[in-house]
């Protein structure tokens, strides 16, 4: 009786798993979608080169202008980036911008006076709401989505999850543009 070396047979398996394991890592990458940030809504290359820029910009706007963003009439905002850095579970345990929304029909409205107060009727807004997760629940505003209601550019969105959301968004008046970015969540009613 002779002995069958089965050495071959391992290498044969092992090159086998391996090669599958490549053909399933590049076929689950190719179908993964992949949706760039987009803070401020800027490519992050744009917002990397930039970023002094939108700084600089919105301490021009804060000079010039008086802003404020109102969520729900109970959760009041300036011209907020800071955000950005923070990770989600930071926003959760201590920042004041958590449990900004509620699941379901939420409220936003802007104010932007100049600083005699005057209201600027002329704003231009860029505003989005999406999930930090994926971009299925993305919702982008612009000025003609919103109303004015007492000096108030006023709009309402629909937020079908709780759980973590993202507002970022640009404001132009004349030729200054102030930015924001906050990280939230949205709770149940």
């Amino acid at each position: 009786m002779k002995k069958r070396n089965l050495w071959p047979f391992l290498f044969i398996g092992i090159f086998s798993f391996t090669f599958s394991m490549i053909v399933w890592t590049i076929y689950s990458a190719v179908n993964t979608p992949v949706h760039e940030d987009e803070t401020f809504l800027k490519s992050y290359q744009d917002l990397d080169e930039h970023y002094n820029d939108v700084v600089n910009s919105n301490r021009v706007f804060s000079s010039k202008y008086n802003f404020q963003i109102v969520f729900n009439e109970n959760k009041e905002f300036g011209l907020v980036i800071d955000d950005m850095f923070k990770g989600q579970r930071v926003i959760e345990k201590t920042s004041a911008h958590k449990k900004t929304f509620v699941k379901g029909k939420n409220k936003v409205a802007v104010k932007v006076t100049d600083k005699a107060g005057n209201i600027v009727n002329d704003l231009d807004i860029n505003f989005r709401i999406s999930r930090p997760t994926n971009h299925k629940y993305t919702m982008d505003f612009k000025t003609e989505d919103f109303k004015i209601e007492n000096g108030e550019y006023v709009t309402y969105l629909d937020l079908p999850l709780k759980g973590n959301w993202n507002v970022t968004g640009n404001f132009k008046a004349s030729n200054d543009v102030g930015y924001i970015y906050i990280k939230s969540d949205a709770t149940e009613q």
